[in-house]
């Protein structure tokens, strides 16, 4: 069985999360149902759960606060924020790599954080859970904040001026580095163009191609039109995408 606690200052939320993990994810066991973070640490310290599923705006405290409570090495379990957050903060998670649920909660959604934890069935990393609270809280230029890319076991945070361009390869992708560096992340290029489209640097020029337009030094018209970047390499550029990509330069 997996282990999981529930955090949330809402008896309603509880009940209700409580009655669809119950139902549709009968491999969860539910140890403890908390109305606040501090007893909510108290659960996490005496059962030892694999998942925690955390209100993250609570009267008092923050779910981000959990990080107070634990060092990095103690967090051996993974975090599911539940929020009923805009998409302006839905982009944070997803930038961090964390799972998140959003009210009011749907059994689908449910069923799919859990699928995703059973392929990981890793312990959290601390720096994610770091890194969504600087992202929710900085409210400074977009280049200020981290962008998460899982790559197999580990996670990579960039910047997103250290991201040259980003190429798709089937279920994979290859992030190209202002470094000169590369790596293969595990997730499709659709996954970044979603989690990039707040950021105006970048644009997704082709079907295999996301690019950081301050990265561009030359637009190429031959040869069906392609740019060329400052690591010397090329993305292409399609038909359809000449005149918006004209405009936003």
């Amino acid at each position: 069985m997996i282990k999981s606690i529930i955090i949330d200052d809402e008896t309603r939320a509880r009940k209700l999360l409580s009655t669809i993990i119950t139902d549709y994810c009968p491999e969860l066991s539910i140890e403890a149902e908390c109305e606040d973070l501090p007893s909510g640490i108290k659960a996490i310290k005496k059962y030892n759960p694999d998942i925690v599923f955390l209100d993250i705006e609570m009267p008092g405290h923050s779910g981000l606060e959990l990080l107070n409570f634990f060092t990095e090495d103690e967090i051996n379990f993974n975090v599911i924020f539940t929020t009923a957050y805009n998409e302006y903060a839905v982009q944070a998670f997803r930038f961090s790599a964390i799972d998140y649920l959003l009210k009011p909660i749907q059994h689908g959604q449910l069923k799919e954080a859990v699928q995703r934890y059973n392929k990981r069935r890793d312990k959290q990393n601390a720096v994610q859970l770091k890194n969504l609270k600087e992202t929710l809280s900085n409210t400074g230029s977009w280049d200020d904040k981290r962008i998460a890319v899982p790559s197999g076991q580990t996670i990579h945070f960039f910047k997103p001026s250290e991201i040259i361009m980003i190429k798709g390869e089937a279920a994979y992708s290859e992030i190209h580095l202002a470094n000169g560096n590369k790596m293969l992340a595990s997730r499709n290029l659709r996954h970044f163009e979603e989690m990039l489209a707040p950021i105006p640097v970048f644009f997704r020029s082709h079907k295999s191609y996301i690019i950081n337009r301050r990265a561009v030094v030359q637009y190429v018209k031959s040869d069906g039109g392609y740019l060329k970047l400052t690591n010397g390499m090329d993305a292409g550029l399609s038909p359809d995408k000449v005149n918006d990509f004209l405009r936003q330069m």
